[in-house]
């Protein structure tokens, strides 16, 4: 466990001072379309992420998924037309989403929103597309272009730990049914700053897709 951290840190640490590759240089574009206090519902443009799925219980599945998608953007990927390596700028927020599990039933196909598998993602800066991004050389990274979508969300700080992730996602839903909102997708995690931030400066997200 200790050892983890420590790979993560480090890794966090390499994304700040690597050359061409810097934290948080770029976001997710949207439009604010209602802010209520800490709360707000937002309309995100498209874009692309690299992610990669991870099983397991939520810090070690985060931790796993940031090396994997990190290693990715240092440069164990192949540039197209060339083959070689390219290094691809850090951008924020690091976002992982529960994964729901299909299980087969007589009647109906039901979801389970609860199962131990993860999706962690990378936002890809704006000046790629799917067809100019080096292609990961690892097989458990992917590339996927994002819809445009509607999300509800709720901003905090403090250490965003499964505990944290749990009460901010309930608090959100409840914002979401009070004002006749509807959900359409599961809570995802956004997290934007490196692990030695101090709790009460960081920034934390939950947002939630809406109809």
């Amino acid at each position: 466990m200790i050892i983890r951290r420590l790979v993560s840190l480090l890794l966090s640490a390499l994304l700040l001072i690597a050359p061409g590759v810097a934290m948080a240089t770029e976001e997710p574009v949207f439009e604010q379309q209602l802010v209520d206090r800490e709360f707000s519902v937002r309309q995100y443009r498209s874009f692309i992420v690299a992610e990669t799925f991870v099983a397991g219980q939520f810090e070690e599945a985060s931790s796993a998924g940031f090396r994997r998608l990190a290693d990715y953007i240092f440069g164990n990927n192949r540039k197209v037309g060339s083959g070689n390596a390219e290094k691809i700028a850090m951008t924020a927020p690091v976002t992982a989403e529960a994964v729901p599990e299909k299980i087969a039933m007589t009647a109906p196909v039901t979801m389970e929103a609860n199962g131990p598998r993860w999706r962690i993602h990378f936002m890809m800066p704006g000046h790629y597309s799917l067809e100019t991004l080096p292609r990961p050389v690892n097989p458990e990274v992917a590339l996927r272009q994002v819809p445009p979508a509607r999300f509800a969300v709720l901003r905090f700080s403090g250490v965003a730990d499964s505990r944290l992730f749990e009460e901010k996602s309930a608090q959100l839903l409840d914002w979401v049914k009070e004002r006749g909102l509807r959900p359409a997708g599961t809570a995802q995690l956004a997290r934007y700053n490196p692990p030695w931030t101090p709790a009460e400066s960081r920034r934390n997200e939950v947002l939630l897709p809406i109809e």
